[in-house]
Protein backbone atom coordinates (compact mmCIF):
# COMPACT_ATOMS: atom_id res chain seq x y z
CA UNK A 1 0.00 0.00 0.00
CA UNK A 2 2.91 2.26 -0.51
CA UNK A 3 1.60 4.07 -3.13
CA UNK A 4 -1.33 4.53 -1.93
CA UNK A 5 0.01 6.07 1.29
CA UNK A 6 2.08 7.94 -1.39
CA UNK A 7 -0.52 9.20 -3.19
CA UNK A 8 -2.25 10.77 -0.54
CA UNK A 9 0.62 12.41 0.98
CA UNK A 10 0.77 14.22 -2.39
CA UNK A 11 -2.68 15.08 -2.28
CA UNK A 12 -2.40 16.21 1.12
CA UNK A 13 0.56 18.24 0.80
CA UNK A 14 -0.62 20.03 -2.11
CA UNK A 15 -3.64 20.87 -0.98
CA UNK A 16 -1.96 22.33 2.32
CA UNK A 17 -0.16 24.41 0.43
CA UNK A 18 -3.42 25.80 -1.32
CA UNK A 19 -5.02 26.09 1.79
CA UNK A 20 -2.74 28.15 3.79
CA UNK A 21 -3.23 30.97 0.77
CA UNK A 22 -6.86 31.44 1.45
CA UNK A 23 -8.22 33.85 4.80
CA UNK A 24 -10.78 34.04 6.96
CA UNK A 25 -13.06 35.65 4.77
CA UNK A 26 -12.36 32.94 1.79
CA UNK A 27 -12.74 29.94 3.83
CA UNK A 28 -16.41 31.13 5.87
CA UNK A 29 -18.21 32.90 2.70
CA UNK A 30 -21.47 31.36 2.52
CA UNK A 31 -21.66 28.77 -1.01
CA UNK A 32 -25.46 29.26 -0.69
CA UNK A 33 -28.24 28.13 1.81
CA UNK A 34 -27.64 24.68 3.05
CA UNK A 35 -24.15 23.71 1.60
CA UNK A 36 -21.25 24.07 3.88
CA UNK A 37 -18.59 26.58 3.65
CA UNK A 38 -15.37 25.78 3.23
CA UNK A 39 -14.29 25.70 6.94
CA UNK A 40 -17.08 22.88 7.57
CA UNK A 41 -15.87 20.89 4.11
CA UNK A 42 -12.17 21.08 5.45
CA UNK A 43 -13.92 19.76 9.27
CA UNK A 44 -15.95 17.13 7.84
CA UNK A 45 -12.07 15.82 5.77
CA UNK A 46 -11.04 15.92 9.63
CA UNK A 47 -13.62 14.13 10.96
CA UNK A 48 -13.41 11.39 8.14
CA UNK A 49 -9.62 11.01 8.45
CA UNK A 50 -10.59 10.24 12.64
CA UNK A 51 -13.03 7.99 11.70
CA UNK A 52 -10.82 6.05 9.03
CA UNK A 53 -8.01 6.25 11.00
CA UNK A 54 -9.65 4.24 13.76
CA UNK A 55 -11.48 1.28 11.07
CA UNK A 56 -7.65 1.52 9.45
CA UNK A 57 -6.24 0.26 12.40
CA UNK A 58 -9.59 -1.99 13.85
CA UNK A 59 -9.48 -3.60 10.65
CA UNK A 60 -6.34 -5.33 11.06
CA UNK A 61 -7.28 -6.65 14.57
CA UNK A 62 -10.25 -8.64 13.72
CA UNK A 63 -12.01 -10.60 10.81
CA UNK A 64 -14.03 -9.54 9.89
CA UNK A 65 -14.28 -6.12 11.34
CA UNK A 66 -17.64 -4.32 12.16
CA UNK A 67 -17.89 -0.53 12.68
CA UNK A 68 -20.02 1.92 13.15
CA UNK A 69 -20.87 4.74 10.49
CA UNK A 70 -20.99 8.55 11.68
CA UNK A 71 -23.41 11.12 10.97
CA UNK A 72 -21.39 13.87 9.42
CA UNK A 73 -24.37 16.57 9.02
CA UNK A 74 -24.01 16.11 13.28
CA UNK A 75 -20.71 15.97 13.59
CA UNK A 76 -19.67 19.36 11.58
CA UNK A 77 -22.02 21.06 13.61
CA UNK A 78 -21.26 19.66 16.96
CA UNK A 79 -17.70 20.29 16.07
CA UNK A 80 -18.08 23.91 15.40
CA UNK A 81 -15.63 24.28 12.15
CA UNK A 82 -17.24 27.39 11.24
CA UNK A 83 -15.87 29.15 14.52
CA UNK A 84 -12.87 27.76 14.36
CA UNK A 85 -9.41 29.03 13.11
CA UNK A 86 -8.69 27.89 9.85
CA UNK A 87 -4.80 27.68 9.84
CA UNK A 88 -5.60 25.23 13.34
CA UNK A 89 -8.38 23.55 10.82
CA UNK A 90 -5.66 23.31 7.95
CA UNK A 91 -2.77 21.88 11.04
CA UNK A 92 -5.10 19.19 11.97
CA UNK A 93 -6.19 17.82 8.76
CA UNK A 94 -2.58 17.89 7.78
CA UNK A 95 -1.02 15.98 10.62
CA UNK A 96 -4.27 13.57 10.55
CA UNK A 97 -3.77 12.69 7.40
CA UNK A 98 -0.34 12.19 7.66
CA UNK A 99 -1.44 9.59 10.27
CA UNK A 100 -3.62 7.85 8.30
CA UNK A 101 -1.08 8.01 5.38
CA UNK A 102 1.75 5.95 7.60
CA UNK A 103 -1.15 3.27 9.29
CA UNK A 104 -1.97 2.88 5.30
CA UNK A 105 1.90 2.26 4.04
CA UNK A 106 2.02 0.14 6.87
CA UNK A 107 -0.76 -2.88 6.69
CA UNK A 108 0.69 -6.62 5.72
CA UNK A 109 -0.24 -7.53 2.60
CA UNK A 110 -2.42 -10.11 4.45
CA UNK A 111 -4.64 -7.68 6.03
CA UNK A 112 -5.74 -6.09 2.52
CA UNK A 113 -8.94 -8.29 2.05
CA UNK A 114 -10.02 -8.42 5.76
CA UNK A 115 -13.92 -7.91 5.14
CA UNK A 116 -15.38 -4.13 6.68
CA UNK A 117 -19.01 -3.61 7.71
CA UNK A 118 -19.14 0.18 8.09
CA UNK A 119 -22.34 1.06 8.92
CA UNK A 120 -25.01 0.27 6.83
CA UNK A 121 -23.05 -0.19 3.83
CA UNK A 122 -22.23 -3.51 2.26
CA UNK A 123 -18.95 -5.36 3.16
CA UNK A 124 -16.03 -4.45 1.08
CA UNK A 125 -12.28 -5.11 1.88
CA UNK A 126 -9.94 -3.04 4.31
CA UNK A 127 -8.22 -2.27 0.79
CA UNK A 128 -11.10 -0.70 -0.93
CA UNK A 129 -11.80 0.79 2.16
CA UNK A 130 -8.52 3.05 2.40
CA UNK A 131 -8.84 3.40 -1.92
CA UNK A 132 -12.16 4.98 -1.17
CA UNK A 133 -10.94 7.32 1.72
CA UNK A 134 -8.26 8.50 -0.92
CA UNK A 135 -11.15 8.84 -3.33
CA UNK A 136 -13.67 10.25 -0.75
CA UNK A 137 -10.61 12.85 -0.39
CA UNK A 138 -10.24 13.90 -3.77
CA UNK A 139 -13.75 14.56 -4.13
CA UNK A 140 -14.20 16.91 -1.75
CA UNK A 141 -10.61 18.55 -2.16
CA UNK A 142 -11.85 19.94 -5.74
CA UNK A 143 -15.41 21.02 -4.04
CA UNK A 144 -12.82 23.32 -1.61
CA UNK A 145 -10.29 24.24 -4.59
CA UNK A 146 -13.61 24.86 -6.96
CA UNK A 147 -16.11 26.91 -4.68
Amino acid sequence: MIELASALRAEVERAAAYFRSLGEADVTRSRGAGKWVKKEILGHLVDSAANNHQRFVRAQLANPFTGPGYDQQAWVPLHRYRERPWADLVDLWLALNRHVAAVIEAVPAEKLQTPCIIGDHEPASLEWWMRDYLRHLKHHLEQLEAA
